[in-house]
C-alpha cells in the first residue's frame, strides 16, 4: 500500500510517499480503507521530534492520528463494526509507528466511532482529534452548563471553533478571542469576539463585568498569564497547551481516544449543532506541504489529506 513515512526527525522534506506492507489486524482492531486523514499541529511536532520523550518511537513512522474511511476487515474479537461501515477515528496508540497517512490503517476499536451521515470524507477526517479535544475539555475538565460564561482563547482555530459550538450546544454564553478578520466567523458560530493584543482583558471585563465562570486556553503564552484575573471567584479553567496551568489552579487536558465521545460529537453533527470547516485539502503525496501550512497557524478550519 501507499503511505507517507519518515525515517528520521526533521522538516517537511523527511516525509516521503513510499510502498509499505499492509498492516496486520489484531484481535481488537479493524482494517480501515482510508478516505481522508486530518492534519494537526501534533503531526508536525512529532515529525520534528518534540514528542520523543513522551512516546516510544519505532522508525519508519507513518504520521497522522485523524482518520475517516471504510471498514474492510475486523479482528476476531470485534463485534462493534462490520465490513462496509463508515467510521472516523482518533487513532492514537501509546507508541509512534503506525499512523493514518496511509491507504490502509489498522485501528483499535477503542479509537473509532461511526462517521456522521452529513459530512464529506474530508470534513469527517477533520473532526476526531480537534473535536474530542474541545469536547473533553468542556464536558469533563470544565463541566460546562447553561449557567456558564465561557472564554475560549484562539476561538477561530480548529479546536476553538469546535469549542465554541459545543459550549453553545450546552447552552453556555461564549466569548472568543481571535484576530479581527475572524470575528464575523465567530459571530456566525455564536460567540462574542474579542481581539488579541493590548486591551483584551479590558474588553473581556466589559463583556463580563463579574468575570467568566470558565475559560479554555488553546494558545498558551499571554493567555496563561491573563486568564486567572478574568475568572469569577469560583471560576475554573483549562489549557491544552501548557501543563503549568495545574500550578495556577487549572486543569491540563491531553485528549484521549474515546468511542463514546466520538458518538456524542457525531450526534451533535447529525443534529445540526456542530459543523466542520475545511480550510484546504491536499493529496497524500503533498503531506509535507499540508504540515507546513498547518504549522503557520493562520488557517481557519481544518487541513485534510484526501487519500481515496
Amino acid at each position: 500500500m501507499k503511505a507517507i513515512t519518515m525515517q528520521r526527525y526533521g522538516g517537511p522534506e523527511v516525509l516521503e510517499l513510499t510502498d509499505v506492507p499492509e498492516p496486520k489486524v489484531g484481535p481488537d482492531s479493524v482494517l480501515v480503507r482510508a478516505k481522508a486523514a486530518g492534519v494537526n499541529p501534533v503531526d508536525w511536532k512529532i515529525r520534528e521530534g518534540y514528542l520523543d520523550a513522551l512516546f516510544p518511537t519505532h522508525f519508519p513512522i507513518i504520521p497522522g492520528w485523524d482518520l475517516a474511511g471504510v471498514v474492510e476487515r475486523v479482528g476476531p474479537a470485534v463485534s462493534e463494526f462490520s465490513p462496509g461501515d463508515e467510521v472516523i477515528g482518533y487513532v492514537r496508540e501509546d507508541h509512534l509507528e503506525r499512523g493514518t497517512y496511509a491507504e490502509l490503517v489498522s485501528a483499535p476499536v477503542r479509537t473509532l466511532g461511526r462517521k456522521p451521515r452529513g459530512l464529506s470524507w474530508a470534513e469527517a477526517a477533520g473532526l476526531p482529534l480537534a473535536g474530542l479535544t474541545a469536547y473533553q475539555a468542556l464536558t469533563k475538565a470544565l463541566t460546562i452548563t447553561p449557567e456558564d460564561t465561557v472564554l475560549v482563547h484562539a476561538a477561530s482555530g480548529g479546536v476553538g471553533s469546535f469549542a465554541v459550538q459545543i459550549a453553545r450546544a450546552k447552552g453556555a454564553r461564549v466569548i472568543g478571542t481571535a484576530s479581527p478578520r475572524n470575528h464575523d466567523h465567530l459571530r456566525e458560530l455564536g460567540a462574542e469576539p474579542v481581539a488579541y493584543g493590548p486591551g483584551l482583558a479590558d474588553e473581556v471585563r466589559r463583556l463580563a463585568p463579574g468575570g467568566v465562570s470558565a475559560a479554555l486556553d488553546l494558545v498558551g503564552g499571554a493567555a496563561i498569564e491573563v486568564t486567572p484575573d478574568l475568572l469569577t471567584d469560583k471560576g475554573r479553567w483549562a489549557s491544552i497547551i501548557d501543563p503549568s496551568v495545574i500550578d495556577r489552579g487549572g486543569r491540563y487536558v491531553f485528549v484521549r481516544p474515546d468511542p463514546t465521545d466520538l458518538s456524542a460529537l457525531a450526534g451533535l453533527v447529525d443534529d445540526g449543532r456542530l459543523t466542520v470547516t475545511v480550510a484546504k485539502t491536499f493529496p497524500l503525496v503533498e503531506a509535507g506541504e499540508a504540515q507546513r501550512l498547518n504549522a503557520e497557524g493562520h488557517t481557519r478550519g481544518k487541513i485534510v489529506l484526501e487519500i481515496a
